[in-house]
């Protein structure tokens, strides 16, 4: 009976992945993995996206600009692969994370005993790719997500602007306001940290997988700051609403 519980609860866990994954559009891939010392190093970017697109994904390297095609970065996921600890084995395994560093889906773990580090980090990501593909991923354009429907005109400085993306939410609006003081960015172990001229730190940001867009924290309220148009835009969700606001940063 315990058994039978055990793999119903299983199966259950794998539906609920398969289906939040499929609310995605794209997935990032970086071009340089934490565990390794170069970009690419034993092909392994170029390893995960071909796995990617085996599995039915939209595949993008996080050193190209992707803003056009996909406005709205909560509609792409980031991927990472993680080294797992392994005496006589490597062990890796797969993380897909949203906009907000939140983990949708954990692979199972890959693994290799092979002696060659190229060879071994080759077959072990192989090894992991199985179980993502197993999940017959289909983007079903779930406007419930990270999906980009039509444009709500949004308030500026007094001034109608077109916001070009809203993110669909149950009874949301889309705020814009503008912030005019110019922030400064300090580097720190995670990403930067922006200060204004008193200085006090007014955000925190965090390094994604791509460089134009941080997950940030501005005092109790968690978002994502996003480079679009050539502006910054800290958008967040207060009140049940998206707030998106234009903040000034100089790197």
């Amino acid at each position: 009976m315990k058994t039978k519980l055990i793999l119903l609860f299983a199966i259950l866990s794998n539906s609920i992945f398969a289906q939040s994954i499929n609310d995605y559009a794209a997935v990032i891939v970086p071009t340089k993995f934490s565990f390794l010392s170069e970009e690419n190093q034993y092909r392994l970017s170029t390893i995960t996206k071909y796995n990617l697109e085996e599995a039915g994904f939209v595949g993008i390297y996080s050193n190209v600009n992707f803003a056009d095609q996909y406005p709205n970065r909560c509609s792409v996921l980031n991927l990472d692969v993680v080294k797992d600890s392994g005496f006589l084995s490597t062990k890796l395994y797969i993380e897909f994370k949203d906009c907000f560093g939140k983990v949708i889906y954990t692979s199972e773990v890959g693994k290799s005993k092979e002696k060659d580090f190229g060879e071994a980090y080759k077959e072990a990501l192989n090894n992991a790719f199985e179980s993502v593909k197993k999940l017959g991923y289909k983007y079903n354009g779930n406007a419930g997500s990270g999906n980009v429907v039509a444009a709500t005109p949004a308030v500026v400085k007094e001034q109608v602007m077109p916001v070009k993306q809203v993110v669909a939410a149950p009874v949301s609006t889309v705020a814009a306001t503008v912030n005019e003081a110019t922030l400064y960015a300090q580097p720190t172990d995670t990403g930067y940290q922006l200060i204004d001229k008193t200085p006090k730190v007014v955000m925190k940001l965090m390094k994604t997988g791509n460089p134009n867009s941080f997950i940030a924290i501005k005092g109790d309220v968690q978002g994502i700051l996003t480079l679009r148009d050539n502006q910054w835009f800290f958008d967040s969700y207060q009140n049940g609403a998206l707030v998106s606001e234009v903040i000034a940063v100089k790197f």
